[in-house]
């Protein structure tokens, strides 16, 4: 009896000290799933808030327009919510650094949140790229551009077949992209936690 309860403490005691490892690795501070999702968040957040700033500098010329200008303000709206989606998913990813062993549920559920909304982004910016095509083709009806007056310049056919083109590009890059920055991450993250034993 005493050389079963010996051989069951044992082995609770090697699956806490796998899964330990294991948490070790996932929640790193400077590798790791974890650490490569938080880095990639950020770089997002950095990027989307200095857009704006370019825009706002390459016409320093004329502030004015700038300011006035529909375009320019969809543009900070779009980068503002794109900095607020990742700023959330930084969030969820912090979350996941605090969790250990016994939380393995908790954690397989914040990667599923994260995949999801990971399609949503995808989908979001679909729509976005829409907006902005359908932005493009009206906005010179009611404020002009010389970007956008030479642009309407060009016949129809040239102008649709491009934005058939890009929303084309965009449906096959963005997939790839999600996949390469955030996907693997996060599979490899499965993978970790597939090892998690429960106690």
């Amino acid at each position: 009896m005493e050389l079963d309860d010996l051989k069951r403490a044992w082995k609770q005691t090697e699956i806490k000290n796998t899964n330990t490892d294991i948490m070790k690795l996932i929640q790193h501070k400077s590798y790791g799933p974890i650490a490569a999702l938080k880095k990639e968040f950020r770089k997002q957040i950095i990027v989307m808030m200095i857009i704006p700033l370019l825009l706002v500098m390459t016409n320093a010329d004329d502030i004015a327009q700038v300011l006035t200008s529909v375009m320019f303000w969809s543009y900070v709206a779009f980068c503002m919510g794109v900095v607020a989606f990742a700023y959330y998913n930084y969030r969820i990813v912090k979350k996941m650094e605090a969790m250990d062993g016994m939380v393995r549920s908790n954690l397989e559920q914040q990667v599923n949140n994260l995949e999801t909304r990971l399609k949503w982004k995808v989908i979001g910016v679909r729509i976005a790229l829409l907006y902005f095509i359908l932005l493009t083709e009206i906005v010179p009806y009611f404020q002009h551009y010389r970007m956008l007056d030479k642009w309407h310049a060009l016949s129809p056919a040239i102008r649709f077949g491009s934005y058939a083109a890009l929303l084309l590009l965009q449906y096959f890059l963005s997939s790839m992209i999600i996949r390469r920055k955030f996907g693997t991450h996060l599979n490899y993250l499965k993978d970790l936690m597939r090892e998690i034993q429960y106690e």
